[in-house]
């Protein structure tokens, strides 16, 4: 029975995955979301149990990860085992690993290595660092990246030392990046007919992701800090208590913060001179803040959100994540899609955020038991049934 692809989008594509934990794994769901043939490569020792890297199969985590993907075990330490991953790369389309650097070098499968057996391959590289530099040994990981690109010295209340985010963000904005670069790369080899190498790194990632606050820097000179909930221009933008919780309210220009304040019931702020200007919401940021805390506290969230949402101010609820996906809208969207499963597991993964009219990506298959496709994969790549049973015996597979 064929294997089910998640969307014709990239159906042409085949993918040799050789990433782990979390940056990676997030380039290649890329691929494999939209109907990439991806073939996920692990060693055959991953699958003897303990505690592995990106937790448990089975637990959430590698799950939302790996879907749609198809999975064998091949030993790249062993001579037999290397020999068959070049059959297999010279015959793919894509490569993508997260290997520190150097240890693809050690292998003999980096990008210099494979272009000579297949010169129109495209290969993605993830690290900490980048490829070379004075770092480019450390050993990567989100915090320590989120710490370097900045974000932590903007993110938190002011006077609360640094603070991460909530989420992988540099990990999981690299592995976005490097699938971005790998379709350019694709994109670009149907006019070369020549594959090359795409390298990101988390750093890199992260601080692409800094975005206005590091043109700030570059340009002006100016270095943000921490300003907890307080958007640094939009001001009044930020978190206020209702009688049941919080809201967001968010404000940009001065017809939005007219609406706003007529909306609150304080028309008289309009023509306030304390709050008449950006400049003067700026400096009385404050004060006006808590006279706007002072009226939402009065009312449930639910009421001011269709209050404010009625007057045309950008405002919504502080949802928890139970929250989040049972909303309408987010169930409107199906963000939270069924995994076919044939042991009977009933479960939802998160969906991908981007809708194509034509080519749509789906939940086409739950995310790969261990080795589950070895021998299928090795037979489509030209191995005969005496090749793949010598390959067992060797423990190459």
């Amino acid at each position: 029975m064929p294997f089910p692809s998640a969307s014709p989008a990239l159906a042409r594509f085949t993918v040799l995955d050789l990433t782990r934990v979390r940056s990676g794994p997030t380039a290649v769901r890329q691929l494999a979301d939209w109907g990439a043939n991806v073939i996920k490569i692990e060693a055959p020792t991953e699958g003897a149990g303990g505690e592995q890297p990106g937790g448990p199969r089975h637990g959430s985590d590698f799950q939302n990860l790996h879907r749609n993907k198809r999975a064998i075990a091949l030993d790249l330490k062993k001579p037999e085992g290397l020999a068959a991953f070049l059959r297999l790369a010279a015959q793919a389309d894509v490569v993508v690993e997260n290997f520190r650097p150097g240890v693809k070098t050690k292998l003999g499968i980096d990008y210099d290595s494979l272009r000579q057996i297949n010169p129109r391959l495209v290969y993605g590289s993830i690290s900490g660092f980048g490829q070379d530099g004075p770092y480019r040994m450390r050993p990567g990981f989100d915090q320590i990246a989120q710490g370097m690109g900045g974000l932590m010295s903007i993110t938190g209340a002011p006077g609360q030392g640094p603070m991460r985010v909530g989420i992988p963000v540099a990990d999981l904005t690299a592995g976005l990046f490097c699938a971005m670069g790998i379709l350019t790369a694709l994109l670009e080899r149907e006019v070369s007919g020549e594959g090359q190498w795409v390298q990101t790194s988390l750093l890199q990632a992260q601080i692409f992701m800094l975005d206005f606050q590091a043109a700030r820097w570059l340009m002006e000179k100016e270095v943000a800090g921490q300003a907890g909930n307080n958007h640094p221009t939009a001001i009044p933008t930020g978190v206020f208590k209702t009688s049941d919780g919080f809201i967001n309210i968010a404000t940009t220009g001065g017809r939005i913060w007219e609406r706003c304040a007529e909306a609150l019931g304080a028309p008289e702020w309009i023509a306030d001179p304390a709050y008449a200007s950006a400049s003067a919401r700026s400096d009385n940021r404050d004060a006006l803040n808590a006279a706007i805390e002072a009226r939402t506290a009065t009312r449930s969230t639910a009421e001011w959100v269709d209050a404010l949402n009625a007057a045309g101010v950008p405002c919504g609820p502080i949802y928890r994540i139970d929250q989040t996906f049972a909303d309408p809208q987010v169930k409107h969207l199906h963000m939270a899609q069924p995994v076919p499963s044939d042991d009977g597991r009933a479960f939802e993964l998160v969906a991908q955020p981007v809708t194509l009219s034509r080519t749509p990506s789906r939940m086409a298959a739950p995310p790969p038991e261990f080795r589950q496709h070895t021998e299928e994969v090795l037979g489509e790549f030209g191995f005969s049934a005496d090749e793949i049973a010598t390959l067992r015996r060797q423990k190459a597979i």
